[in-house]
C-alpha cells in the first residue's frame, strides 16, 4: 500500500489554543479509522513519524500532536527536562483531545497510542476523552492514582518489558489487577525485553542504558497491535 508524505497540521484545543500535529495518510483515507500517536520523551522526531507512516501504510490515518511544540533532543537530560516540564493533565485533556477532534472530523473510530511517556499519556486520555474507541500502550504508565480506570470504556492491549527498569513489571501487575477490578476489557502481552524495545533507534542500549531495541518482539508486539486494531477499528 502505498502512503502520501506526512504533513503538518494545524490542530485546535478544546480550550481555543493551537499546536501543530505530524499527519501521515494511507492510500485510501475515505473510511479509513485513526490512531493518535503520542511521542516517547525525545518529542515529534523521525521515529515517532516513522511509527504514524507505519500505521498509514496499513490504512489507518496517523496524528502525532506535537507536545513539546517544536522542540526536540537526542540528549537524556534535556529529554527529561522537557517531560518534566510537560503539565501531563493538559497534554492528555487538551493536546490529545485536539488530536481526537481533529480525527473525528474525518472518521469514526479513532485510537490512542503512546510509547513511554506517550504510554502514561495514552492511560490518562482514555479516562478523559469518552469518544475514542481504543488505547494501545507500550511500556508505559502513569503512577496508578493517576488513573481512573472507572472512567475507561473502551479495550486496551499493552506491550511491557519485562526487563524495563523504567517501569517495573510489579506496576503492571498491579495495573492489570485495577483494570480487572474495574471491568476494563484489557490484554496485556509481556516480553523478556528491555524498555523501548520497539524503538529501532535504541540500539547497543540506546542512548541510555536500559534501553534496548528488540526486533523479533517488535515484530510480535506489531502484529498483535494491528489484530487488535482491526477487531476493535474496523468492526
Amino acid at each position: 500500500m502505498n502512503v502520501k508524505a506526512g504533513s503538518m497540521v494545524s490542530l485546535q484545543r478544546p480550550d481555543g489554543q493551537r499546536l501543530e500535529g505530524y499527519l501521515a495518510t494511507p492510500e485510501q483515507p475515505d473510511g479509513a479509522p485513526a490512531v493518535v500517536v503520542i511521542q516517547e520523551w525525545w518529542g515529534l522526531n523521525e521515529q515517532i513519524r516513522s511509527v504514524a507512516d507505519r500505521l498509514a501504510q496499513s490504512g489507518y490515518l496517523a496524528l502525532v500532536p506535537d507536545l513539546y511544540r517544536g522542540e526536540i533532543t537526542l540528549e537524556q537530560e534535556e529529554a527529561q527536562h522537557l517531560m518534566e516540564g510537560l503539565n501531563f493533565g493538559d497534554a492528555a485533556s487538551q493536546d490529545i483531545g485536539a488530536a481526537v477532534a481533529y480525527l473525528k472530523q474525518r472518521t469514526g473510530k479513532v485510537a490512542v497510542m503512546g510509547f513511554c511517556m506517550g504510554g502514561a499519556l495514552a492511560l490518562l486520555a482514555l479516562g478523559q476523552h469518552a469518544d475514542l474507541s481504543a488505547g494501545v500502550v507500550w511500556y508505559g504508565l502513569p503512577p496508578l492514582e493517576y488513573i481512573d480506570a472507572s472512567r475507561i470504556k473502551v479495550p486496551v492491549l499493552g506491550h511491557w518489558g519485562t526487563q524495563d527498569a523504567f517501569f517495573p513489571i510489579k506496576s503492571v501487575d498491579a495495573l492489570e489487577a485495577k483494570f480487572a477490578q474495574s471491568g476494563v476489557s484489557a490484554q496485556f502481552h509481556r516480553y523478556l525485553a528491555h524498555h523501548a524495545f520497539a524503538n529501532e533507534t535504541a540500539v547497543g542500549h540506546g542512548r541510555i542504558p536500559g534501553t534496548q531495541f528488540d526486533p523479533e518482539w517488535a515484530q510480535l508486539a506489531w502484529d498483535r497491535t494491528f489484530t487488535f486494531l482491526g477487531r476493535t477499528l474496523w468492526s
